[in-house]
């Protein structure tokens, strides 16, 4: 990926405009995680959370790189901390009796040590916590760790309700610089929060872009688009909303996958072609 494939956030991050994420790979992890990298991609959403990810995994595909030659400041890393309410009781990473912002400090040592690296580019909480005061703990707590070093801008994830997360925002000291949500009909597509998004330099993650998404990727408008470009409607899906400013996961397991989703920076759709696909949403 060149540098044109890359959006600076609000704490002057690079942040790579397509992201590879980890969930669910399990014994796949480490091998998928090194194939992509050496295919292209630079950015990787992982999380402390045993239940749906093999973070360790994750960092022993990341370490086959380095050794490769990639270095880490290549790379962009994200991590997740899970509340005890995501986590599988019998494979819990930090302390269950210990306080939240002890929880929160265990799993990020956690994941600095899965992942073999010193520091995270963003930590994320994996979503808002049972009351808002529960969620500002946990906040607070990551600030304390971005004021330390450990890690370069903060972010959350699962937040849907726009006046949940403005108030994050307002009582955050370190205000998010991301938000990754799943992008789907079911939310508006989160319109409300992409609005504020854009107004505060916060840059929108989407996940389970094409799962949950099959009646506009066979919609005849993206179709057409498609064959024009000579380009799969995931594909055209993926480079629109790289062109408006949201950032995709993609899970991707095959390499032809892999290759696809890195191509969609080969193209570009037209300022109409975009306003059609907007008219999907």
């Amino acid at each position: 990926m060149n540098h044109n494939n890359f959006v600076t956030s609000a704490y002057g991050v690079q942040i790579p405009r397509i992201i590879y994420g980890t969930a669910w790979k399990k014994d796949r992890t480490a091998a998928l995680v090194e194939q992509a990298i050496g295919l292209g991609f630079r950015g990787i959403d992982t999380a402390c959370q045993p239940k749906h990810y093999n973070e360790a995994g994750v960092g022993d595909g990341i370490a086959a790189c380095l050794r490769r030659g990639i270095d880490r400041s290549e790379l962009y890393l994200q991590s997740k901390f899970t509340s005890l309410s995501g986590q599988d009781p019998a494979r819990i990473p930090y302390d269950p009796s210990a306080g939240l912002s002890e929880q929160v400090a265990q799993s990020f040592q956690a994941s600095l040590k899965n992942l073999q690296t010193p520091y995270l580019d963003c930590l994320v909480l994996h979503s808002p916590l049972a009351n808002p005061q529960h969620t500002l703990e946990a906040w607070q707590a990551m600030e304390q760790i971005f004021h330390s070093g450990g890690v370069k801008q903060l972010g959350i994830s699962n937040c849907y309700d726009p006046k949940q997360f403005e108030l994050l925002y307002r009582n955050a000291e370190i205000k998010p610089a991301v938000i990754q949500n799943r992008f789907y009909a079911e939310t508006g597509y989160d319109r409300a929060i992409r609005d504020f998004c854009r107004e505060h330099r916060v840059i929108y993650q989407s996940f389970w872009t094409l799962t949950a998404n099959p009646n506009v990727l066979a919609h005849a408008t993206l179709q057409a688009l498609a064959a024009k470009y000579r380009r799969s409607a995931a594909q055209l899906f993926f480079r629109y909303l790289s062109q408006t400013g949201i950032i995709p996961l993609t899970g991707a397991t095959s390499e032809s996958h892999m290759r696809e989703d890195l191509a969609i920076f080969d193209f570009e759709l037209t300022a109409d072609e975009c306003d059609a696909v907007e008219t999907l949403l």
